[in-house]
């Protein structure tokens, strides 16, 4: 797959684990916070009442191991590297304590990689460790992955609903079954450890990582953490996990959901008791159910990084609740805490991290460096040996020194696990039973099989669509129908089940409806299936939940079928709840299938009646979000807000449908509102923009107030107050801009009346130089030449570029990675102040319909 400039930017910020340490500006009243928990933490926070029946034989293998180690050994425990950065000679002279695979990491960097090329890899990786002719060691590795929907990173792997589907089942039972197929299914890999389950409360459905939630409501998340927790490792208290279980991970502790503004790995603002009430449950119950391990989260809370955050790790956690298995980073989340880098954290471990999530080149010296930090005494050797401890404990708990090698155990390397129909059994039934009807005019649904039936919409035969992020790849991109052996889409599923009945189902093609129209074979019914596009994380955050702001042509497709009389059943796919008001309205039925995975058909269960009129399934399915009345509107279970939908709604078949008239159509955004500036650089770099130069040796991050690249080189000045602007100076071809890990939901700032506005002072060098912005191809990068905007003067002059020259010349603000950036083809030499995007921008000389566009 081809990437983008700011796409491969976006990548190597992410793998060098360079996101920026969001909303760090309250942590003066975060050490306060802090420094007066440590005095007592509040009784609110329980006890863990798990424990084992083997507790005490554990505890004796645990120290005599711990007393053989040498210090090196300790440290290796801790350090978790990725498959695509380390060797087996690596393994092999170090002795990691354990290792893992990312979203759209491979064996051999091959997708369509093997059961076996996976237990290939896991097992010479296990003879590595315990091999102990380099480092003296013989205690085994452990490999986590992210199975967070089933094993999605396997190709042909049963790929069940994401988290927010199955919240809207409310049935723990089927979640166990789920968990347990799941484990069976990593286990035929070689793999020991599950990321998951997800136990976030998402309060704010612009967050990207909305449908990893099963619920706004804490008490459903509770009670599936359980149900998970025990599928996934089985009767762990009798002592052992068995070849068909694996370890745990209740993750991202804590209060990723809730972070201000749906900000991934921003910052959450509530007080301890609500932080306890709403975020911990899932983490109560699944440490109670006995979760092995916790995985730190991303975010803030009151300004302070979690990672970084003693009273939360080890005061609340370890030493109130009682937990004693081991605590491991997210993906380089110790290179967010201040005074930190991705090779160099003590402040990480000293706060109660375990395990250092370090992939990239970034293990080696972060190992180096916490040796000598354990040496020197800034990391005390009694913390160590805790970390140390707990992931012995949970080696030893989980019988992996008695395990024989990956290649070796019950499952392993069996392809018929991978997938296997039982499992895909499991998923169909979760497809059913989380569909939620929003509306069914006049009984629509359930539909007699035998119609004639046409289906449309990009969703409809798109596996990858309706499967979401985390599948395959990180953000679920990429990926074809043929990526997914004995997967079914929405379409197959549909034409399956009318066919049998002696129906007919066509998938739409635009010029053959034309032409069965004109001799009105007009179909019975229009199912469409439409909705989100895949991603994970960062790259799912927006700025309202207004579905296909600015491109409606979902809805234009709706409205087609809707002016032919042609009934409409609307089966939206999406990993959140959003503002679709004006689709339900050219809907005569309209059904939210969320991300229902693999087995599509389980869609078709439900919409269709057996072939004698009779239900074939119940439409089970009940909000587990509330649903936003505006695309504004931040709603959530009696929080004294009228929703849309409430919480718990879900029309079930024969329900008297309670729209009887058509929704609101407005978005109650008041279009003269003032929206704030965004700021990219005033001041100083704006959050979450980072500034690198761009040229022929490669990619710098400017990190000091004076940084030299090849190209070019960026120096902090003085305008109006000490180090406000950027003076660049430009020696050959090369780049200077800002950009993000993540692509920013800038569509408030892309209207007419928008624009980039700076101020910049000339030296030389203007026609040599543009302004470009970038998103998440590069199809839609622009570059406009600077010279358009800007006079040739040595003076200070405000630059102001209207955002509809970027539209016009392709430009998508849907998803900005770089807001601003300054190309030279030649030399030349600037001062730069004030960038920033303005929604009602003003210019001195003209209006902004006047100011043309090259």
């Amino acid at each position: 797959m081809k990437l983008s400039t700011y796409s491969l930017i976006a990548a190597a910020l992410v793998m060098a684990g360079c996101q920026p340490a969001k909303d760090e500006a309250n942590a003066p009243k975060a050490e306060q916070t802090e420094q007066a928990a440590q005095k007592s933490v509040p009784d609110f926070w329980p006890e863990i009442t798990f424990s084992t029946a083997n507790s005490e034989a554990v505890e004796e293998k645990v120290d005599a191991i711990l007393a053989t180690m040498t210090l090196e050994q300790k440290v290796a425990q801790t350090i978790q590297p990725e498959i695509r950065d380390v060797t087996l000679e690596d393994m092999r002279t170090y002795g990691f304590g354990s290792y893992l695979n990312g979203g759209g990491a491979f064996p051999n960097n091959d997708k369509h990689a093997t059961p076996q090329d996976w237990i290939a890899i896991a097992d010479a990786m296990y003879q590595a460790s315990i091999d102990d002719s380099v480092d003296g060691s013989t205690i085994p590795t452990m490999w986590g992955t992210d199975a967070v929907h089933g094993h999605n990173n396997v190709i042909g792997a049963t790929l069940f609903p994401h988290n927010i589907g199955l919240g809207a089942m409310n049935d723990p039972a089927i979640i166990t079954r789920i968990a347990e197929a799941t484990a069976k299914e990593v286990r035929a890999t070689g793999i020991d450890w599950i990321f998951a389950p997800t136990v976030a409360v998402a309060r704010d459905d612009r967050w990207g990582r909305t449908y990893e939630s099963y619920s706004e409501d804490p008490a459903i998340v509770g009670a599936y953490a359980t149900a998970i927790v025990s599928g996934m490792q089985g009767d762990i208290a009798s002592g052992s996990i068995d070849d068909s279980h694996v370890i745990s991970t209740v993750k991202h502790f804590i209060g990723d959901g809730g972070t201000q503004g749906g900000d991934d790995q921003g910052n959450n603002i509530a007080d301890e008791e609500t932080l306890f009430r709403i975020h911990a449950q899932g983490y109560v119950e699944g440490l109670n159910a006995g979760s092995q391990s916790v995985m730190a989260s991303f975010n803030s809370w009151h300004g302070k990084k979690i990672h970084g955050s003693k009273y939360l790790l080890t005061d609340v956690l370890k030493d109130k609740m009682g937990f004693d298995g081991f605590i491991v980073g997210d993906w380089n989340g110790h290179g967010q805490i201040e005074g930190c880098t991705n090779e160099s954290c003590p402040q990480a471990m000293n706060a109660g991290l375990d395990v250092f999530m370090v992939p990239t080149s970034a293990w080696k010296p972060l190992y180096e460096n916490t040796i000598a930090q354990v040496k020197s005494g800034v990391i005390p050797q009694s913390r160590l040996d805790d970390a140390v401890r707990r992931v012995l404990r949970v080696k030893v708990r989980m019988g992996l020194f008695e395990q024989p090698s990956p290649a070796n155990r019950a499952l392993s390397g069996n392809s018929e696990i991978i997938g296997a129909q039982a499992h895909r059994d499991i998923a169909r039934a979760a497809v059913r039973k989380s569909l939620v009807m929003l509306k069914n005019q006049e009984n629509l649904l359930p539909l007699a099989p035998s119609m004639n039936v046409v289906v449309a919409g990009d969703a409809a035969h798109n596996i990858g669509k309706q499967s979401g992020g985390w599948t395959i790849t990180w953000q679920g991109t990429g990926n074809q129908n043929s990526d997914f052996p004995g997967a079914t889409s929405i379409f197959e599923g549909i034409q399956q089940t009318v066919s049998e009945a002696g129906g007919t189902a066509t998938l739409f093609e635009k010029a053959t409806f034309d032409a069965q129209a004109s001799t009105n074979n007009k179909p019975d019914v229009a199912i469409i299936v439409f909705g989100e596009n895949p991603y994970a994380e960062g790259n799912g955050d927006i700025s309202n939940v207004e579905y296909q702001r600015g491109d409606k042509s979902d809805l234009a497709l709706l409205k087609s079928f809707q002016a032919q009389g042609i009934p409409v059943v609307s089966v939206f796919i999406t990993g959140r709840p959003l503002w679709v008001n004006p689709e339900i309205n050219a809907s005569d039925a309209f059904v939210v299938a969320w991300l229902p995975g693999s087995e599509g058909q389980g869609v078709a269960d439900v919409l269709f009646t057996k072939e004698d009129g009779e239900i074939n399934y119940p439409m089970h399915g009940k909000l587990s979000f509330s649903w936003p009345a505006t695309p504004t509107q931040i709603v959530n279970k009696d929080d004294g807000n009228t929703a849309q939908f409430a919480y718990g709604y879900g029309l079930a078949f024969g329900d008297t449908d309670p729209i009887e008239a058509p929704l609101p159509e407005s978005t109650g955004v008041d279009a003269n509102a003032p929206l704030p500036a965004h700021d990219i650089y005033v001041l100083s770099t704006q959050k979450p923009w980072q500034l690198i130069i761009k040229d022929a040796s490669g990619d710098t991050t400017v990190a000091s107030n004076t940084v030299e690249s090849e190209g070019a080189s960026v120096r902090t000045t003085d305008r109006m107050v000490q180090e406000d602007s950027l003076s660049l100076t430009f020696t050959d071809q090369a780049t200077v801009g800002f950009y993000s890990p993540f692509p920013e939901d800038m569509r408030d700032y892309s209207d007419d009346e928008s624009a980039l506005v700076l101020d910049v002072k000339l030296a030389e060098g203007l026609d040599n130089l543009s302004v470009s912005i970038g998103c998440s191809s590069s199809d839609c990068d622009v570059s406009l030449p600077l010279n358009t905007f800007a006079a040739n003067s040595s003076d200070w002059q405000t630059v102001v570029i209207p955002s509809r020259c970027f539209v016009e010349a392709g430009a998508s603000f849907a998803e900005l990675f770089s807001p601003f950036a300054l190309n030279a083809n030649a030399s030349a030499s600037l001062l730069v102040s004030n960038v920033r995007f303005e929604a009602n921008a003003s210019s001195d000389d003209a209006s902004m319909s006047d100011i043309a566009c090259p």
